[in-house]
């Protein structure tokens, strides 16, 4: 029988004994002697029915019982085996689920933040991401602006080589100006002097530095990948290129010997482009300058060429230091009297940038100051603080 059916006929049996108790608790009426022996006899039938119908009773108590224990632990197994396909369904979601960085190098990712770029509506973006990093306070760029940026750190000769920090405000760098070497001492003499030690502090101020270009409407309307690398790749290009001219600045800015806040850059001057110019600048440098390159304008290399040439010299005019470029010095034939035409120096050692705000530049869009040229402003800012940090780490060759 099915649970239903042992039920129902439980319910029968109830029913039944219910019956029986009725009649046999009816008021007997006095009656003949034949009737009260028919009388006994119809109790003790009831009685005898009773009786099996309570057997009966347990009996279907016990199959109810048991049905619902069987009922009961085969809901236990088929729980079981759902969860076990639910666990499997979750193992096999977070297995194929992508990374927050696979999402921030995907396709609709890269269209999202360029919409976010020109509408400052960064909902997208973050829908696409997790919680953790959605609910940050800045949007996450696509790794491809990641590369740009560094790409053009690295493109340019001076910046590529700097030193870069990441720290908010301004930055205060210590340096020695002067101090006693060691002495020997023998045993038994007086203590040797307390060293004298005498230190100076460079501080770098973070200072914004933009370039904005112009597109038109219809290089405005592209999308994803192909727009970042548009706007990323001048931009970023441009910033880092002029956050070197204003290091070959700072550079040029120092005096020959260190002060309390400005390290000592020596220099050396010469009226004529000569092959041993670059062999007495790295004379004068310090003994941590380890590496240093030479740093010029085009121009003046190809006057370090001609003289080489014009002597027959094999020796190389650059000592083997590599050349790096920067037109914003003075070539040689320009330079007049006490500027600055190349520089010797280990750009590692001696220099320093820091990046409040990372390296990454902020993009903005301006499509009203140009509209009636159907032209949109885009302005790119990088905010950074660039100092020149150890004493003698270089040298400046003027005029």
């Amino acid at each position: 029988m099915t649970l239903e059916e042992l039920k129902e006929r439980l319910e029968a049996i109830d029913a039944e004994l219910s019956d029986i108790v009725s009649q046999l608790e009816e008021p007997a009426e006095e009656e003949p002697a034949e009737e009260e022996s028919a009388e006994r006899a119809s109790t003790e039938e009831l009685e005898e029915r009773s009786n099996k119908l309570m057997e009966e009773r347990q009996d279907v108590l016990a199959e109810i019982e048991k049905a619902e224990a069987a009922i009961a632990e085969e809901k236990r197994a088929m729980e079981d085996v759902i969860t076990n396909i639910e666990t499997e369904v979750i193992e096999k979601r977070e297995e194929t689920k992508m990374t927050d960085m696979e999402i921030r190098n995907s396709k609709e990712y890269i269209d999202a933040y360029v919409e976010y770029l020109k509408t400052g509506n960064d909902a997208e973006c973050r829908d696409l991401l997790t919680e953790n990093v959605s609910n940050g306070p800045s949007v996450a760029v696509p790794e491809l602006v990641y590369d740009i940026t560094k790409t053009a750190w690295e493109r340019d000769g001076i910046t590529s080589r700097v030193r870069k920090a990441y720290l908010k405000g301004n930055l205060k760098v210590g340096f020695e100006i002067s101090s006693d070497g060691a002495v020997i001492h023998q045993e038994g003499d007086e203590e040797p002097d307390e060293e004298t030690l005498l230190l100076g502090t460079v501080q770098l101020i973070p200072q914004s530095i933009k370039k904005w270009i112009t597109i038109s409407d219809e290089a405005y309307d592209m999308r994803g990948e192909e727009f970042l690398r548009y706007i990323y790749d001048e931009l970023t290009y441009q910033i880092a290129k002029k956050a070197a001219d204003e290091l070959i600045a700072a550079i040029d800015a120092c005096g020959t010997v260190s002060t309390t806040t400005c390290v000592g850059v020596p220099k050396i001057a010469s009226t004529t482009v000569g092959v041993g110019l670059v062999a007495q600048a790295m004379a004068q440098l310090s003994d941590e300058a380890a590496n240093p390159v030479v740093i010029m304008n085009k121009a003046t290399w190809g006057n370090f060429k001609a003289a080489q040439y014009a002597g027959n010299f094999d020796a190389d005019p650059f000592e083997g230091l590599e050349v790096v470029f920067n037109n914003s010095m003075k070539s040689f034939t320009a330079a007049t009297t006490g500027v600055t035409y190349a520089i010797v120096g280990d750009l590692d050692h001696g220099a320093l940038m820091n990046f409040p705000n990372g390296e990454d530049v902020t993009i903005k869009f301006d499509d009203m100051s140009m509209a009636s040229y159907d032209m949109i402003k885009i302005v790119g800012r990088e905010y950074v603080g660039i100092g020149v940090v150890a004493p003698n780490a270089f040298v400046k060759i003027t005029k």
